[in-house]
């Protein structure tokens, strides 16, 4: 059953704009929920499309990207940790869109207290993850993604993916070597 506040029919963007804000309000709970907060190997994808424009949130352990799970004690990690982070920064590689959408990145932002990076450099906990959020500009929404995260880290083996559009939520796992979520 829908909530009151979407059953009052809305403007179609402005359904998409609450579906999205619904699902990416309630995904720290569907993953505390479904036991998703540290688990080696697994990474979270939230996508949520509003119109034209596509949100991106993932949350990740370190260990999936690094091989370990705390700030870079040697010059070997740093470069392990800095090759990560490049990779991580380079939206357009890491999620491709149909052509027809013509999607352009417009904003990445990575946090993770372990690497001293945005917010979360202030935070302590006994498990170091990191959480990267991208944003793009289509000229179309998009009918489907396709992510290169299993390709840039090879220690992730499954996403948990929630996806929100303006005709439906979905949440599915992909597994190694799935790349393709329909839109």
């Amino acid at each position: 059953m829908l909530p009151e506040a979407l059953r009052s029919a809305p403007p179609r963007r402005d359904l998409a704009h609450t579906l999205a804000g619904l699902l990416l309000a309630a995904l720290p709970a569907w993953a505390a929920a479904a036991g998703h907060a540290h688990e080696h190997g697994v990474a979270r994808l939230d996508v949520a499309v509003d119109g034209r424009q596509v949100s991106i949130a993932l949350e990740t352990p370190l260990d999936n990207l690094l091989g370990f799970e705390r700030a870079p004690r040697s010059a070997a990690e740093q470069r392990t940790a800095e090759a990560a982070l490049a990779r991580l920064r380079d939206a357009a590689t890491l999620f491709r869109f149909d052509a027809a959408a013509a999607c352009r990145s417009t904003a990445v932002a990575i946090e993770s207290a372990a690497l001293k990076l945005g917010a979360a450099a202030a935070a302590a906990g006994d498990h170091a993850d990191l959480d990267a959020s991208y944003e793009f500009t289509c000229e179309r929404a998009p009918a489907q993604l396709e992510h290169g995260l299993f390709a840039a880290f090879p220690r992730l083996q499954r996403l948990d993916v929630q996806a929100a559009t303006a005709a439906r939520q979905s949440g599915l796992a992909l597994k190694r070597p799935a790349t393709r979520l329909p839109l």
